[in-house]
């Protein structure tokens, strides 16, 4: 996978982020919408972080295929 196909996802995630707001904006969310919502904004974190990962790695030498998503637990654990 090379970084274009990570951004490319995130941008499809993104989108579909979007519209879920935009849906709520209008006739609220429902449980079924909600965890799509959580489930589209934890695998953004992951690819973000693989993006990350994957930087990081060539930056020192590194192969950055070498990099794997991590699991959401590990992501969503992180603090800014």
């Amino acid at each position: 996978m090379e970084d274009r196909d990570v951004l490319a996802h995130i941008e499809r995630l993104v989108g579909e982020e979007d519209a879920l707001y935009a849906r709520a904006e209008g006739q609220g969310m429902d449980g079924a919408a909600r965890r799509r919502l959580h489930d589209v904004q934890v695998h953004l974190d992951q690819c973000w972080d693989l993006l990350r990962q994957r930087q990081a790695r060539r930056e020192y030498g590194l192969d950055p295929d070498e990099a794997s998503v991590r699991p959401p637990e590990t992501v969503e654990g992180y603090t800014g």
